[in-house]
This record gives structure tokens, C-alpha cells and sequence, in this order.
């Protein structure tokens, strides 16, 4: 029966297929198609949503149009399974933390949230995506460390955590990550050592570590990552050398260490990646020769040994490059001569050697080469410059763009032909020993040029006034150059805007034009006017809004400083009108000047009080306001000036008590003068507190009261050395442009008798001087804690008592001034020891006794103790009278000395115990008082016997 039913079942199968062939295969296609996200996927994602606030995008995540994920926005799943498998909420918007539900995701692939505003720490819970394969958290604020759980990730292929804030160490477990082709965890705050385990990660690629703070060594286990393409490592704190194990990365194409640390000398197994295309160590601390073997890197399109300690010649086999497009080798300490062998490199567009010691002739060989940019400066290049540059007019005649020869030691003319360098943008022959005369020829086809530095020669420029110059320049720098006696007119057609302008030390004798100060120059964003040291007369009336940085320092100027109130737009930092003859009152708009830093109107005629608004530029360093005629108190508004490193308002007329503020809002003050005003009272306690106070200069005021016994405060003071031998200020051009000009300050202090000027040195100037003030009382011992004090001067004043006895401490002291004043009593043996001490003056004190005997004191002439009644001994010619003088001998604090109360006790009790000894002893015991006495007698008889026998000799 079951047969027959089959045989009947069959055909009626058969013709329902025939009759309706695709019916029942778009029936399985339509279950296909219906198949649903899976729910508890829907509710990880509905979680995500409320975790991360933001965009619209998410709008359509459980809104009423469907609540199927899979077709949610941003959302894909398999068509298979219907789990999710891809999440790109990349450029979102979102910020929150990502909740940990997220790991419900158990079929993720690919998630993407980078470019958005996601905080917090990276769940724990992502370590349960196993299947995952690309991960791209980058361009968020997520913070915390790297959890361990990410080692789970088996699957992952591509990480991507880069600018984040994330910390903490690199985990070990990242080494399970074994399928992982591309890491990226730059621009975080990462620390500790790259992890040994980072060499199993045998299928790695790409890794990306850079703007971190990882220290440590390089791990050889890097040697095993065998393919390895890219290995980006720069601005971190690596250190170590570079291990020999590198030149088993046979795929690396790119290898960046930029600003680490690293030392020692390259290995030559680099020579071994013959795949490198672009290699980085610059700004290590690398030291050695170049290697032979660099010549092996065939692909070598890129080479930047910049500022390590490489030296020696620059190898031979450099040569063999053919591909090289770029080298940089600057700030090192190579020698010698280029060699011939350059002109092989066909390929090469760019080329620095500067700051080196390379001499000699450029070889006649790179004439063959289509340079675009070489740059040469700094060096120990010598010779006629026409002749340095002959070999320059074969190809690269026709393609350089950039030259640069500063710094050397070229001399002769410049030859009119450098006009033929047609493409021409920037040339730097600046610091050298040219002359001769410039003329309109020189730049007849410089049509390209937009930089132009001839400064520090001694050239003179012939231009007709009504020269149309074939260029646009960006930078002018001509100092030192003979331009005057007019200003120059040419600029007013070749500089509508400008980056720089240096016309300083040009002999200009001349008003600043009209044209000149109302250019609008909108063009650039940083400009920079340097006129200082001609002889400019005449007002100003306004200058350019736009400038950054103003030096119009050491000429003629005079008139007010109103056009400084012409705009209320200015983004200047730097202005130095100082040495000119500027006067009446300072305006009152100083809040229009709120991003200056450096500010330098002395040595001019101003006068008036200070204005209350001169505190509004809250990001100043610098303020000099010295030798003018101001009056008055100090504004309280300056305490907003807290940035403030030198304040100079010396030789002025300043009254009233030293603010304590000073002592507590310039926590950062170097340079503090106040010399030559009226300021009066008592020294404020506050002084104390200027740590980093390296120059206190208050002499010639009114001060009185006691020195404050807490100077020993001063911890820059207390130190010996510097960090830094001048003291340096770094300008931003904008908040918007990373450009910085170099400021070095300066500041001038009496010294040995004169006032001298320091610069380059001041950052070595340690120095207190209180002179021709009103300050009484003693020295206070604690001065010589600051050992560091080069110069101490405390003259003229009503200061008593003796001198400290431990001032021998101060062994960094080169002028000592404690004349005209009420010490008394002996001088300290320890201030024989200062043997640096050059110059001394202790005359017109009440001091006494013998001057130390030693091979220092004695070297100073005899005014040195002139008017010290009670002193005697060299080098005066007043002898101690018998008894007064003391022998030479090893020097000790004058409350050590061998007569002291110690030693009065120390008498009596020596006393007590030996007479209660012996005569004790003789009281109370019998035998030994008769064995005594009887020892006497026998002695006495002895002696008696002794002298007859004497006696009668001599009388036979």
C-alpha cells in the first residue's frame, strides 16, 4: 500500500515543478531575505545609542519606521545569519563612553568609531569580539590604559587607537595579537618600554608608535618581525643604540626614530635593508661615522641624519645612491671635503650639510646634478664665492631653487651672472666675508625670488630709486649692508607684504616715508620689521596692524607713541623702541597689546606715572622701561603679569615701598632692577620667595631696615652653574601658525666699577647688589648659603656688626663690595680662600686685626683696607704690633677659635679630676702617701748627691 502511495506522490511532484518551475526556489530566496538582526544584538546597539550622545545619524536606531537593526543606519549584518557584523560610526559627532554591552557584539568584524568625541576607558568587554578583525577608536578623548583583554582578539588584523589620550604601558598580551597586520597607537600619552612579546607578532606590517612617551631600549625581538614594512617610532624618550638585529627587517620600507634619544653608532647591518626607501634618525644622540655600507640601500629615496654626533668624512660609497631624491645630513660634525663621487646622484632635488666643518671647493661633479635646494651654511667653506659657485650654472642652473651659503668663510664679490639662476626662490649668503657693490643686474631674472638674505658683509647696494625690482619678496634681510643714506624706494613695488624686513645697521639717515608706515600688507599673517641702529628721525604716525615683531631700537626717533592706540586689533608680541627720543606720557591702551611678550621702551624720554594698564598684556616675559623719567608708584596691575622673567625699571623716578606682590606674582623673574629710583622702606620678606632671581639689582634708592636672613630662599642663587648661558624667549607668530622667532634678552649691571652690558653671557650673571641704600644691621650669615653669587655688593649703607664668618663658602664670587659701611672686628681667614675673587673692597669699615695672611688677600692693593683704622699686616704698611699677629694656618670659622667657653669647661674639669687624682689618692690611702713621700726623699738625696759630685769635678 505505502508503494503505491509513493508511485502516486511521485508524478503529482513532478508536475507541480513542471507547471511552476520558480516558484518554490523564490520561496526559499523571500525566507532568505526575511531573515531578522538577532535581538540581544538589537539591544547592544539600542545601549550603544545611549551611551553615545550625538548625531542624528543614530535617528533611525528603534524608531517607529522599522526595528530590524540590520537596516538601521551605519548598521551591517550577514545576510546569513543575521548578526551583526560591521559598525561604522566614524565622523558622528558622538561623544559619552562606549557602554560595555558593546561586547554582545560576539560577530563583530569591523568597528569604526574614530573622529569623534568618545571619552572614557576602552571596556573590558571588548576583549569578548573575538571574531573581530579591524578596530579604529582613533581621533577621540578616550583615556585610561590598553586592557589586557584586547590580547583576546585573536582575529584582529588592523588596531587603530591613534590621537587619543590613552596612558600607561603597552600590555603584554598585545603580543597574542598574531594575525595583527597594522598597529597604530600614536599620539597618546603612553609610557614604560616597547614589550619583548611585541616580536610575535609575526604578521605585523605596519607599526605606529610615535608622539608618545615610551622610554627603554629598542627589543631585539623587533629583529623577528620579518615583515615589517613601516616602523614609526619617532618623539618618544627610546634610548640605547640601535640594535644589530634591525638588519633582519629584509621588508622594511620606512624606518622613522626622529627625536629619541638613541646613541651609539649605526650599525652596519642597516646596509642590509635593500628594500628602505625612507630613513629617519634625525635628533638622536648618534655619534661614529657613516658606514660603508649606507652605500648598499639602492632603494634609498630618503636619508635624515640631521642633529646627532656623527663625524668623520662623508663616505665615498653615498655615491652609489642613484635613487636618492633627498639627504640631510645637518648639525653634525662631519669634515673634511664633499666628495667628487656626488655628482652620481642623478635623482637627488635636495641636499643639507649645514652646521658641519666641511671645507673646500664644491667638486666640479655637481654641476651634473639638477639640484632643487642645497644647503650649505654654516660650514668652513672657503674661497672666492664666484668661484664656489661656478659649478653651480651646469644643470642645476636651470632647476635650483634654493641656496644656501650662510655662515661660511666665502670672500670676494658676488658676480652679476647669480642673476642667471632663473628659478631662484630663496638665497642665503648672509655671515660671510663679501664686498663689493649690488646692483639692479644681480636680480635681473630673479623673478621667482621671495627670500633674500645679504646681511653681515660688508656689501653696499647701488639701486636707482626708480628701479622696478622683477620680484615679489616675502623676506628681506639686508643688515649690515651700506643701503642709505635714504630709505630705500624700490620696496614701496617689491614689497606690498611681507614676512621680513631687516633693514638694520644700514646707514639709513632718513623719516620712515608715509607709503611705508600705512601699507596694509593683508597678505601674511607673521611680519617682522627690524630698522634698529641707522639714524631715523622724525615721528611715527602708525604702522602696519598686522605686525608681529617691531625693532626700532638705536636711532633718532621721537614724538609720542600714540600710533601704538591706532588699532585695537593688534597682534603684536615683540616691540623694541628702546635708545631713541621718544617722549611724553605712555597711552593708556595697552589692552589693545594683549599678546605682547617683549616690551622695551628705555633708554628714551618718557615721563608721567606708568599707566594702570601696562598689566594687560598678561603673557609679557620681558619689560624695560629703564632710563626714562617716569614718576610715581608702580601700577598694581602689573601683578597680572605673571610670565614676567626681567623687569628692568632702572634709572627712573620711581617712589614708594617695593610691592609685596612682586615677590608672589613673578614667581618666574630672572632679572629684577631697580637701581636708581626713590624707592624707600623696608626690604619686603616676599623677595624671598623669587626662586629663579639670578640678577637683584637695588641700589641707589632709599631703602632702610635689616637685610632679610631669608635670602638663602633664593634657590637659583643657592646653585652653582647655569643651565643656560643667556636667557632666551621663543615668540609665536599666532595662535594659528607654528612659527617662532629666537629673542635673546640682555640686561646691564655695575661691574668692577662700570656699568657693562651682557647678552650672550647673562644667563651666567649671579648677582646681588644692594649698595648706597639705608640698610642697617648685620650681615646675615645666610647670605653665604648662595653659593652660586658671582658678584655681591653691599657698599654704602649703615650695615654693622662683624663679617659673616663662613663667607669663604661663596667660592663662585668674582667682585666683593662691603666698603663704606660699620663692620668691625677681624676679617674672616675663610675669605683668603675665594681664590676667584678679582676684585674686593673693604675700605672705610671699622675692621681690626691682621688681614689674613694667604697668597689671595694679600695680592690686592692697599686701597682695598684704605680707612680701616685697626687693620695692620700686607699689603698695608701698618705691622702688627707683638702679639697681634697670627701665623698662617688652615682657615676655620672665627667662632671655632681655641679660646671659647667650651674650653673653659673643658679646663676646670681637667683640673678637678687630675688634682682629686692625685692628692686625693694621697688623703686616703696610707701606703701610697708614705711610698710618695718616701720617693721624694729618696729623689731629693739623689739629686743633692748628684750636684757635689758636679761640683767637685769642675773644681779639679
Amino acid at each position: 500500500m505505502d508503494k503505491m502511495c509513493l508511485k502516486l506522490f511521485y508524478p503529482l511532484v513532478v508536475l507541480l515543478l513542471h507547471m511552476s518551475p520558480l516558484g518554490f526556489v523564490s520561496g526559499l530566496r523571500r525566507g532568505a531575505t526575511n531573515i531578522r538582526c538577532i535581538e540581544k544584538e538589537r539591544q547592544a546597539l539600542l545601549a550603544v545609542k545611549q551611551g553615545l550622545v550625538g548625531n542624528h545619524s543614530l535617528s533611525s536606531w528603534g524608531g517607529n519606521a522599522t526595528t530590524d537593526c540590520c537596516k538601521w543606519e551605519r548598521v551591517h549584518c550577514s545576510k546569513q545569519t543575521g548578526h551583526v557584523t560591521k559598525l561604522d560610526l566614524s565622523d558622528t559627532n558622538l561623544s559619552g563612553s562606549i557602554p560595555d554591552v558593546l561586547g554582545n557584539l560576539s560577530s563583530l568584524l569591523d568597528l569604526n568609531l574614530a573622529r569623534n568625541s568618545i571619552g572614557g576607558q576602552l571596556p573590558k568587554t571588548i576583549g569578548r569580539l573575538c571574531s573581530l578583525q579591524s578596530l579604529d577608536l582613533s581621533f577621540n578623548n578616550l583615556s585610561g590604559s590598553i586592557p589586557d583583554v584586547l590580547g583576546n582578539l585573536s582575529s584582529l588584523l588592523d588596531l587603530n587607537l591613534a590621537r587619543n589620550s590613552i596612558g600607561g604601558q603597552l600590555p603584554k598580551t598585545i603580543g597574542r595579537l598574531c594575525s595583527l597586520q597594522s598597529l597604530d597607537l600614536s599620539f597618546n600619552n603612553l609610557s614604560g618600554s616597547i614589550p619583548d612579546v611585541l616580536g610575535n607578532l609575526s604578521s605585523l606590517l605596519d607599526l605606529d608608535l610615535t608622539f608618545n612617551s615610551i622610554g627603554g631600549q629598542l627589543p631585539k625581538t623587533i629583529g623577528r618581525l620579518c615583515s615589517l614594512q613601516s616602523l614609526d617610532l619617532f618623539f618618544n624618550n627610546l634610548s640605547g643604540s640601535i640594535p644589530d638585529v634591525f638588519g633582519n627587517l629584509s621588508s622594511l620600507l620606512r624606518l622613522d626614530l626622529t627625536f629619541n634619544s638613541i646613541g651609539g653608532q649605526l650599525p652596519k647591518t642597516i646596509g642590509r635593508l635593500c628594500s628602505l626607501k625612507f630613513l629617519d634618525l634625525s635628533y638622536n644622540n648618534l655619534s661614529g661615522s657613516i658606514p660603508d655600507v649606507f652605500g648598499n640601500l639602492s632603494s634609498l629615496l630618503d636619508l635624515n641624519l640631521d642633529a646627532n654626533s656623527i663625524e668623520g668624512q662623508l663616505p665615498k660609497t653615498i655615491g652609489r645612491l642613484c635613487s636618492l631624491q633627498s639627504l640631510e645630513l645637518s648639525e653634525n660634525k662631519l669634515s673634511d671635503s664633499i666628495p667628487d663621487v656626488f655628482g652620481n646622484l642623478s635623482s637627488l632635488l635636495y641636499l643639507s650639510l649645514a652646521g658641519n666643518s666641511i671645507e673646500g671647493q664644491l667638486p666640479k661633479t655637481i654641476g651634473r646634478l639638477c639640484v632643487l635646494s642645497l644647503d650649505l651654511s654654516r660650514n668652513n667653506h672657503s674661497g672666492e664665492f664666484s668661484e664656489f659657485i661656478q659649478v653651480l650654472f651646469g644643470c642645476a642652473g636651470n632647476s635650483l631653487t634654493s641656496l644656501y651659503l650662510s655662515g661660511n668663510q666665502l670672500t670676494g664679490r658676488i658676480p652679476e651672472r647669480i642673476g642667471s639662476l632663473s628659478n631662484l626662490e630663496d638665497l642665503d649668503v648672509s655671515m660671510n666675508s663679501l664686498t663689493g657693490v649690488i646692483t639692479e643686474a644681480h636680480f635681473s631674472n630673479l623673478s621667482k625670488l621671495q627670500f633674500l638674505d645679504l646681511s653681515s658683509n660688508s656689501l653696499t647696494l647701488n639701486i636707482r630709486s626708480d628701479w622696478l625690482p622683477p620680484f615679489q619678496l616675502g623676506s628681506i634681510v639686508l643688515r649690515s649692508c651700506k643701503i642709505g643714506p635714504y630709505f630705500p624706494k624700490w620696496l614701496r613695488t617689491s614689497q606690498r607684504s611681507f614676512f621680513l624686513l631687516d633693514l638694520s645697521d644700514a646707514g639709513i639717515s632718513d623719516i620712515i616715508p608715509s607709503w611705508f608706515q600705512d601699507n596694509s600688507m593683508n597678505d601674511f599673517q607673521y611680519r617682522g620689521l627690524n630698522l634698529s641702529s641707522n639714524q631715523l628721525e622724525g615721528p611715527i604716525h602708525s604702522l602696519p596692524s598686522e605686525l608681529v615683531s617691531v625693532d626700532l631700537s638705536s636711532n633718532n626717533l621721537s614724538g609720542r607713541i600714540s600710533f601704538l592706540c591706532t588699532s585695537k586689533d593688534r597682534n603684536l608680541r615683540f616691540l623694541d623702541l628702546s635708545s631713541n627720543s621718544f617722549s611724553g606720557e605712555l597711552p593708556n591702551c595697552w589692552k589693545h597689546l594683549e599678546n605682547l611678550v617683549i616690551l622695551d621702551l628705555s633708554n628714551n624720554a618718557f615721563s608721567g606715572k606708568i599707566p594702570t594698564s601696562i598689566g594687560s598684556p598678561a603673557s609679557l616675559e620681558t619689560l624695560k622701561l629703564s632710563k626714562n623719567n617716569f614718576a610715581g608708584e608702580l601700577p598694581s596691575s602689573l601683578k597680572n603679569c605673571t610670565n614676567l622673567q626681567v623687569f628692568d625699571i632702572g634709572e627712573n623716578s620711581i617712589t614708594g615701598m617695593i610691592p609685596e606682590w612682586i615677590g608672589i606674582s613673578f614667581s618666574q623673574l630672572a632679572i629684577l632692577i631697580l637701581r636708581s629710583n626713590q624707592f624707600s622702606g623696608s626690604l619686603p620678606l616676599e623677595l624671598c620667595h623669587l626662586k629663579d632671581i639670578q640678577l637683584l639689582d637695588l641700589s641707589w634708592n632709599c631703602f632702610s631696615g635689616t637685610i632679610p636672613q631669608c635670602l638663602n630662599n633664593l634657590t637659583t642663587l643657592a646653585q652653582k652653574g647655569s643651565s643656560s648661558p643667556s636667557i632666551m624667549h621663543s615668540i609665536s607668530a599666532g595662535k594659528e601658525d607654528d612659527t617662532y622667532e629666537r629673542y635673546e634678552d640682555d640686561a646691564s649691571l655695575m661691574w668692577k666699577g662700570r656699568m657693562s652690558e651682557y647678552k650672550s653671557t647673562l644667563g651666567l650673571v649671579k648677582s646681588i647688589d644692594f649698595s648706597s641704600n639705608r640698610l642697617d644691621g648685620e650681615i646675615p650669615r645666610q647670605i653665604t648659603d648662595l653659593i652660586g653669587l658671582v658678584s655681591l655688593n653691599l657698599s654704602r649703607n649703615y650695615l654693622t656688626g662683624q663679617m659673616p664668618p663662613q663667607i669663604g663658602k661663596l667660592q663662585s664670587l668674582d667682585f666683593l663690595d662691603l666698603s663704606r659701611n660699620h663692620i668691625y672686628g677681624r676679617i674672616p681667614t675663610s675669605l683668603s680662600q675665594i681664590y676667584g675673587l678679582s676684585v674686593l673692597d673693604l675700605s672705610n669699615n671699622n675692621l681690626s686685626g691682621e688681614i689674613p695672611i694667604g697668597t689671595q688677600l694679600q695680592s690686592f692693593p692697599p686701597s682695598t683696607y684704605a680707612h680701616n683704622p685697626q687693620l695692620c699686616g700686607l699689603p698695608l704698611q701698618k705691622t702688627c704690633p707683638t702679639g697681634e699677629t697670627r701665623s698662617k694656618q688652615v682657615p676655620k670659622e672665627e667662632e671655632d677659635e681655641l679660646i671659647s667657653f667650651e674650653f673653659y669647661v673643658g679646663m676646670g674639669l681637667g683640673f678637678a679630676v687630675g688634682f682629686w687624682g692625685v692628692c686625693g689618692s694621697l688623703i686616703f690611702n696610707r701606703s701610697w702617701r708614705y711610698t710618695y713621700f718616701g720617693f721624694l726623699n729618696v729623689l731629693r738625696d739623689w739629686l743633692y748627691v748628684r750636684a757635689m759630685f758636679i761640683r767637685r769635678q769642675r773644681m779639679l
